[in-house]
């Protein structure tokens, strides 16, 4: 059942620790299927050395393992959450990468101080709410995922435009259209983060970018207008033969 899929996310996930987005196995990347409405995830605790696209564990959105022969990653609560508020995300990535997690630890959003970060996203990418001591007891990788969407809500954030959070004292979610994108935010946000910190160690000033500098990077990678790499090339050359002939 779906082995292009536990591929994919194997892929993924093997770049968490080549991307040196993880230490040991603190970090995790999930995939779903919106047809079937499953989703596969790397399983509990297992070292990426180890790790086998066989290993990948199959979910249903309500949260409950399919297939597999392994335990989930204990992340599954706050995919499944995600996957089911977030209709148009197509994989998540968690992990405990350092400069995010200082971010998340110090309770501070990773403020747009640079057009590394309005490449990937339009504004700062939000620290949540802590969770109360009742939703870590009865539910507390749900209530992770909750805590998430309902931060979103609050602030009115779009969750394609900003595609990542920081847990408050515990660290970052990122997601994306695909996992292989997901993992591509995490790291984003990681670079991001770091930029950030460095550049509040200089100044007490404003670090973000002006509205319309943000407008101009984000835009140009994103929307119906994006010209940045190659992904209109083809029709582009096409329009121009026609023009031409």
């Amino acid at each position: 059942m779906l082995e292009k899929l536990k591929q994919e996310v194997y892929d993924a996930n093997m770049r968490l620790p080549a991307l040196n987005l993880v230490t040991f196995t603190w970090g995790n990347v999930s995939g779903i299927d919106r047809e079937k409405g499953l989703f596969v995830i790397k399983p509990s605790g297992v070292e990426y050395g180890s790790l086998k696209p066989q290993d990948m564990v199959v979910v249903n959105l309500k949260g409950e393992v399919v297939e597999g022969n392994l335990n989930p990653s204990s992340d599954t609560p706050t995919h499944t959450v995600l996957y089911n508020e977030f209709p148009d995300i197509g994989g998540i990535v968690h992990t405990h990468s350092p400069w995010a997690v200082s971010f998340a630890s110090a309770n501070m959003d990773v403020p747009a101080a640079s057009t590394t970060h309005a490449d990937t996203f339009y504004g700062d990418v939000p620290v949540s709410d802590p969770l109360t001591k009742k939703e870590i007891e009865e539910g507390y990788e749900e209530n992770t995922g909750k805590v998430i969407v309902r931060t979103f809500k609050e602030r009115g954030i779009d969750p394609e435009a900003i595609p990542a959070v920081l847990v408050s004292q515990h660290g970052p979610f990122a997601w994306g259209k695909t996992p292989d994108k997901a993992v591509y935010n995490a790291k984003v946000l990681e670079v991001a983060a770091e930029i950030s910190y460095h550049a509040l160690q200089l100044t007490r000033d404003d670090i973000r970018v002006p509205q319309y500098l943000l407008d101009k990077h984000y835009y140009r990678k994103h929307g119906k207008n994006a010209y940045y790499g190659q992904t209109n090339a083809k029709s582009k050359t096409h329009a121009e033969h026609v023009l031409n002939n």
